[in-house]
């Protein structure tokens, strides 16, 4: 497949091809009958994290280099680099309206992209360690987050965008895993204040 260890593969929204992406830094788009049909190249680290846009035309992916690219998913042309994080980017999320993206960083911050002016929106929703994974419900209200720290934060989206502060982060849920036991998970709900 020429990525060696693979990191990221999505379906696009047709299901007519297939983009996967990984520790060779190129991201590869094929039919679903499995033809190479074009390479994506300008990440410096591996690629984690692929998504595609609603209508197909454009490719998002995030990578070990702190970035986050948008592609033509047509010619493979690199249209926009966004910088910001200052560590691997592990997860990336197009809000339903296709407006913002969000990212998800090693750094541990959650970031809002405009996509209009590819710029940050708003200062960077934290946690105590990195972060791995990312999730916008269909209703575009909410943003769930959750990385080492054990927990998963669920932010206003309308709040972060206007920079409400401590209003930002509605709940926070303390994901407690053991091993050993029949029930590996458990769930406590916290208020915005608590950690």
């Amino acid at each position: 497949t020429g990525h060696g260890r693979v990191f990221a593969v999505k379906y696009s929204p047709r299901g007519d091809k297939f983009a996967g992406g990984g520790e060779e830094r190129v991201i590869c788009v094929w039919s679903k009958d499995g033809k190479l049909l074009i390479e994506l190249k300008g990440h410096d680290s591996a690629v984690l994290w692929l998504c595609w846009s609603k209508d197909g035309a454009y490719i998002f992916s995030g990578s070990g280099d702190m970035t986050i690219r948008k592609w033509q998913s047509i010619d493979g042309k690199e249209l926009v680099v966004l910088h910001g994080h200052t560590s691997t980017v592990r997860s990336i999320c197009l809000s339903p309206d296709e407006r913002h993206l969000v990212s998800a960083s090693e750094d541990c911050s959650v970031r809002i992209w405009d996509l209009k002016t590819n710029q940050q929106v708003g200062d960077p929703l934290l946690h105590d360690d990195e972060l791995l994974a990312l999730a916008i419900p269909s209703d575009g209200r909410y943003i769930a987050s959750a990385g080492l720290d054990k927990k998963i934060y669920v932010w206003s989206f309308e709040a972060a965008l206007k920079q409400n502060g401590n209003q930002v982060r509605v709940r926070a849920y303390i994901a407690v895993v053991s091993i050993n036991s029949n029930w590996p998970c458990t769930m406590e709900t916290r208020s915005p204040t608590g950690s």
